[in-house]
């Protein structure tokens, strides 16, 4: 991973609870009103445990996601920082790919697609 790890640059928010040759997968939850400083994920699957909305922001501008439980979501490989703009805490796994599959970052990327 890049000096922008979510799990080091934000460890209060990124927990990793399983990797392999193939894959990271991480636990991340936050508070309304919390947010994260940048950091980068690569090509990954997104689960959603809780409803919630976040303002995405990059170099580029801010997209706002309102997002339910239960929804597996592809997150295509991205820098931004996130807020949680809602009034339900953020709860998601995300499973980060690896090697030619983690993709490169993509400067127009900017969070989950939902279409």
């Amino acid at each position: 991973m890049t000096d922008e790890d979510p799990v080091t640059t934000n460890p209060e928010h990124y927990r990793m609870i399983f990797e392999n040759e193939s894959v990271r997968v991480l636990d991340y939850w936050d508070e309304p009103g919390e947010s994260t400083t940048p950091h980068v994920h690569p090509n990954s699957v997104m689960i959603t445990l809780t409803d919630f909305q976040r303002r995405l922001s990059t170099g580029g501008g801010q997209r706002n996601v309102d997002l339910a439980s239960g929804q597996a979501l592809w997150l295509p490989a991205q820098r931004h920082t996130g807020e949680n703009i809602g009034t339900t805490p953020t709860h998601t796994i995300l499973v980060e790919l690896k090697g030619d599959a983690a993709g490169a970052v993509d400067a127009d990327a900017m969070g989950p697609d939902t279409a």
